[in-house]
């Protein structure tokens, strides 16, 4: 009996979880190259129900779900003409190398959106958060011409696109940004030359996620009336005992 306490409380923590990662999406419907992520639910464990006699039946019973991971869907999406200079985007697979200029971590990302940024006497490529923009040598892209001498500034190069073999389990560490783990193994430089003046769209499907948010909200509801239905049983044979 008290296990359906359990089974329900973790099952209404499984779909506000869920919640989470469907709210997530939605807000980043516009971020441009955002990777939706999709919640991957598990079992957790079951148990065989004994007869009024004690034998144990071929009857199971659960003790609820718990949202195991939620996983990345990476596959590229259409993109927008923006006619900015500095916005860059993927169109098949792959991402932009970047460098933290403070520790030089690498981390990687779909979102094209690039500005410039001094530093010293030069110019250099860089995201939202600063990070510089590597090209297919792994060096930083900086602003070229002197304007002085009559000479038409331009990028030292375009931003290289790197993929991986694997790119399952990657880590997101915040700002549309990913870090490779052990398994998805070393960046492989591709050939893709990335589109200029154009952002990739998010990855959001909106029509989908509104569905997942409804389906979710139903099942927290179900799962907390699950609570205060074993609640009012329990009541109910604790005054029969009485």
């Amino acid at each position: 009996m008290y296990s359906s306490f359990y089974a329900a409380a973790v099952g209404a923590m499984g779909q506000q979880a869920k919640l989470d990662v469907v709210s997530n999406n939605l807000a980043n419907v516009n971020t441009a190259g955002y990777k939706a992520k999709v919640g991957a639910f598990q079992d957790l464990m079951y148990y065989n129900l004994n007869n009024f006699r004690g034998d144990e039946t071929s009857i199971q019973a659960g003790t609820g779900i718990r949202l195991e991971k939620a996983d990345t869907n990476f596959d590229p999406v259409g993109f927008e003409i923006t006619e900015r200079e500095y916005d860059f985007a993927i169109r098949t697979e792959g991402f932009f190398m970047l460098r933290n200029p403070t520790n030089n971590e690498i981390t990687y990302t779909r979102n094209g959106r690039f500005s410039l940024s001094q530093r010293g006497d030069e110019f250099y490529l860089v995201n939202d958060s600063g990070k510089l923009v590597l090209d297919r040598n792994q060096n930083p892209i900086r602003l070229t011409g002197n304007i002085s001498e009559g000479e038409e500034p331009g990028l030292s190069a375009v931003p290289a696109v790197y993929d991986f073999r694997i790119k399952n389990g990657m880590q997101n560490v915040g700002d549309n940004e990913y870090m490779p783990v052990e398994k998805n193994g070393a960046p492989i430089l591709t050939e893709e030359l990335a589109l200029q003046r154009a952002l990739e769209m998010s990855g959001t499907d909106l029509a989908m996620d509104l569905v997942r948010m409804i389906e979710s909200q139903r099942a927290f509801s179900y799962a907390l009336k699950m609570v205060q239905t074993s609640d009012e049983v329990v009541q109910t044979v604790n005054g029969l005992r009485a």
